[in-house]
């Protein structure tokens, strides 16, 4: 900077004065700048300046999944507010691993952003013990699923979006059975919960289906393996089949298909099945997929607004981290002709 400053004749303080807010620099001044970048080509070095500043305009982003459509949703949802505020968000994605998930966190705290938004994994105490540590060291929100008690959270209220579709599904003639997703998170021990306490609540008993354990991200696959293979030893225990969520619910409707067997609300259909999310292909699916929706843009404005507050906190002398706040949003029923 100090080189294209000589380079156009103007003082250093003058040209950094620019690049932080180009409409403070007088007229003339902004046009001999701007004359320069054209003829030079020089920008700033972002990460160098962010390095150099006390209080940065970066936000981290960390998902366990950069191909699951609700974390694609909650990015999308995430990056426009945040760049619409001056911020420019930097996303990386821990493949569901709680290893790159500790890199992640660690890359980002070396580039001195503001602070960080992030759907956890989970992991081991050691690496639990090791996120909060770096959490110490900088805002992060827990976004999706909790980390624990302690720490700042916006999601999902499972108990009640769980208990919404569970209690729709208890009106047809048979009750709902329980497909259970991957234990990737505690999402999946929340709403299989809810499931079992909505049940027991009106009276029924739960049927949670016997399926594999996994710990993999590959929904779909994992669904219709143990789908097929619960087909092949005598089928599901009752004709309404919840799913934990919509991509588990993609591979039961695409065993079901392959055996033959009709979905829907039809007198000649053979089962229902619904799901939880709303992915975006599950409207378009066949059957249309009945589920819950999750509000990705009101979680992503919150869990923004939140660390936003934190970074201030941050930045505030005398001003000491406040409890962990859990923030949780309603799911909407969205009824199609699957269930």
């Amino acid at each position: 900077m100090e080189e294209f400053a000589e380079a156009v004749g103007l003082s250093r303080p003058t040209v950094s004065k620019y690049f932080q807010n180009a409409a403070s620099v007088r007229p003339k001044l902004r046009e001999k700048i701007e004359a320069g970048l054209k003829e030079t080509g020089f920008r700033p070095n972002l990460f160098a300046v962010n390095l150099n500043r006390r209080r940065t305009k970066i936000l981290g982003l960390i998902l366990p999944s950069s191909l699951d459509p609700f974390y694609t949703g909650l990015r999308r949802r995430i990056e426009s507010q945040a760049t619409a505020l001056g911020y420019l968000p930097f996303v990386l994605s821990s493949d569901g691993k709680a290893e790159l998930e500790a890199e992640a966190l660690e890359t980002l705290s070396s580039l001195n952003v503001a602070g960080v938004i992030m759907a956890p994994v989970g992991g081991d105490p050691a690496h639990r013990n090791k996120v909060k540590t770096l959490a110490r060291n900088i805002p992060v929100i827990f976004i999706d699923a909790p980390f624990d008690e302690e720490e700042d959270f916006v999601g999902t209220n499972n108990g009640q979006s769980m208990a919404l579709i569970t209690d729709y599904l208890t009106r047809f003639g048979e009750p709902p059975c329980y497909f259970d997703m991957p234990w990737v998170n505690s999402n999946a021990p929340g709403r299989r919960n809810a499931y079992v306490e909505t049940m027991r609540r009106r009276g029924l008993e739960p049927v949670i289906i016997p399926v594999a354990h996994s710990e993999d991200w590959d929904f779909e696959r994992y669904a219709f393996d143990e789908a097929s293979r619960i087909l092949r030893e005598g089928g599901f225990p009752t004709k309404v089949v919840l799913c934990g969520n919509d991509r588990i619910a993609f591979g039961v409707l695409a065993a079901l298909n392959q055996a033959g067997l009709r979905v829907g609300i039809t007198p000649d259909c053979d089962l229902r099945v619904a799901g939880h999310d709303n992915q975006p292909l599950s409207e378009y699916i066949w059957p249309p997929l009945t589920t819950v929706q999750q509000n990705t843009a009101e979680m992503g404005r919150l869990a923004l607004d939140m660390l936003l507050t934190r970074i201030d906190i941050a930045h505030t002398p005398g001003e000491t981290r406040p409890p962990g706040e859990h923030v949780l949003v309603d799911g909407d029923l969205i009824l199609r002709s699957s269930a």
